[in-house]
């Protein structure tokens, strides 16, 4: 299955290239098309054309903020004004329904099923689960799970919409902060880790310590074994040839004679 961003691409592409090369009065036929097309879901590009962007103020402008509906908008706007807009064919109803489902899950990725009955204009759960799943799960513009028994749809992906105006100062605010949330948050991780290698050197010289005063106190019980084993005399013997005095002092002395 071609991946739906790759065939928004080529889709958006024809439409592009179609109005940018008819006049105004040809320009409704385009702009119905493309908010009738089953597989478009973004719109801006359409917009920023100037043959589009010239309806503005024409007999024909109110198919421009039909399709300025399409690419911000959702149901419910849509009939707020729908006195002012032209009527939608039921495949444009569709549409306009499924971009609403994006936009909400853009808020909120747990959807109440009682919020999306009431923007959907579904009168029933059953008829609610239908269409997330034949117009919105099998079309690949979301993923998700039906809770039945909480009455909620738990949303896993939802493809983007176009930026309304103003959106994209907001989302480069949004970005920025959160670049220098994750830089702050690199700076700590890495002075933990400058900590971490200090630890780690202050515990192999601890250790190296304690190993040496080990051996020490090995070689010190090792020796104090030997001796009380062979005896200090046996370890420490005296120089020979030497004469203990009071040995020497004990020995009866020999008497001389005079020679005659």
């Amino acid at each position: 299955m071609m991946d739906i961003e790759q065939k928004q691409e080529e889709i958006i592409q024809q439409f592009v290239n179609e109005a940018s090369n008819v006049k105004a009065s040809s320009l409704i036929t385009v702009i119905a098309q493309a908010t009738s097309h089953p597989s478009l879901f973004a719109f801006s590009e359409i917009l920023a054309l100037p043959t589009v962007t010239q309806l503005q103020g024409t007999e024909h402008s109110i198919y421009l903020d039909l399709l300025r509906m399409f690419a911000h908008g959702t149901w419910s706007e849509y009939k707020r004004n729908a006195g002012d807009l032209p009527q939608l064919k039921p495949n444009q109803v569709l549409k306009l329904k499924q971009l609403t489902v994006l936009t909400l899950a853009e808020a909120n990725k747990v959807l109440p099923y009682d919020v999306l009955m009431q923007e959907l204009d579904v009168i029933n759960v059953r008829e609610l689960e239908d269409f997330l799943i034949n117009e919105c799960m099998y079309v690949g513009i979301v993923r998700g799970k039906l809770d039945q028994l909480r009455r909620c749809f738990q949303v896993q992906f939802a493809a983007g919409r176009d930026l309304r105006p103003g959106q994209l100062g907001s989302m480069i605010h949004t970005l920025s902060n959160w670049l220098s949330t994750s830089d702050n948050l690199l700076i700590t991780i890495q002075d933990k880790i400058k900590w971490a290698d200090t630890m780690s050197e202050l515990d192999k010289k601890h250790k190296k310590e304690a190993e040496e005063r080990m051996e020490e106190v090995k070689k010190t019980l090792s020796l104090k074994a030997d001796i009380d084993f062979r005896g200090p005399e046996e370890m420490f013997p005296e120089p020979g040839g030497v004469m203990d005095y009071d040995e020497d002092r004990s020995r009866p002395k020999r008497r001389r004679h005079p020679l005659g």
